[in-house]
């Protein structure tokens, strides 16, 4: 299978199109949640669009969740539509979250299922984040996604939570920062973690990543 074109640095998130980042008053802080773990998580296989339960490991972490987060006011509570995410914020205690489309995981087309080491006995090298994946979401279609919950989380009069996905929630944090979409490849994000993006006077900044213990 010939591989895809990697993206232009304008595909892949031009820095002069990120949403602004300068906090208005009463800005927030975006408090990040990936989904417990599933089936498919601990093989390292590519679930995008598959719609994939948590298994019972999964559904425990999402509870050890709700018990950090319980003490914590939201002025928001976004969720991906996908199983994994929602089931996570149900068993959280936040089942009513709003679903936002914006966050469901990247669309891995043709790659769905597979691990990045079965691609790579075809592609070898291949990187999702420099060569894409056939009949899949591009960069920039994820870094669209990601610019518009950031856009939407900056205009909430408090802190957000969100329960997503691996992929998205990096990308989401790149833009938070005012950086390519491409440049959420270079931190990872385990399954039931809380990541908090926050602010330093006026600059964007992570305040915790890929965290599994203590409350935000």
């Amino acid at each position: 299978m010939p591989p895809t074109a990697p993206p232009s640095p304008d595909a892949a998130g031009d820095p002069s199109d990120l949403p602004s980042s300068t906090p208005t008053e009463g800005s927030g802080r975006l408090v990040a949640v990936r989904h417990g773990a599933t089936a498919w998580s601990a093989t390292l296989r590519h679930t995008g669009r598959s719609d994939l339960p948590l298994d019972p490991e999964g559904r425990e972490q999402a509870r050890a969740v709700g018990r950090r987060l319980a003490h914590h006011r939201f002025a928001l509570v976004l969720v991906s539509p996908l199983t994994r995410a929602r089931e996570t914020s149900e068993l959280a205690g936040f089942g009513t979250a709003e679903v936002c489309d914006d966050l469901r995981e990247w669309d891995y087309g043709a790659y769905e299922g597979r691990t990045t080491a079965d691609i790579r006995v075809e592609r070898p090298g291949w990187s999702l984040w420099r060569d894409g994946a056939p009949d899949g979401e591009s960069l920039a279609q994820v870094a669209a996604r990601a610019d518009r919950v950031v856009t939407l989380a900056r205009a909430a009069p408090g802190d957000v939570l969100v329960f997503a996905h691996a992929h998205i929630l990096r990308v989401v944090a790149a833009r938070w920062l005012s950086l390519p979409a491409g440049d959420g490849s270079r931190w990872v994000l385990g399954p039931a973690s809380v990541s908090v993006l926050g602010w330093e006077r006026e600059t964007p900044v992570i305040e915790r990543w890929n965290d599994t213990g203590g409350e935000p």
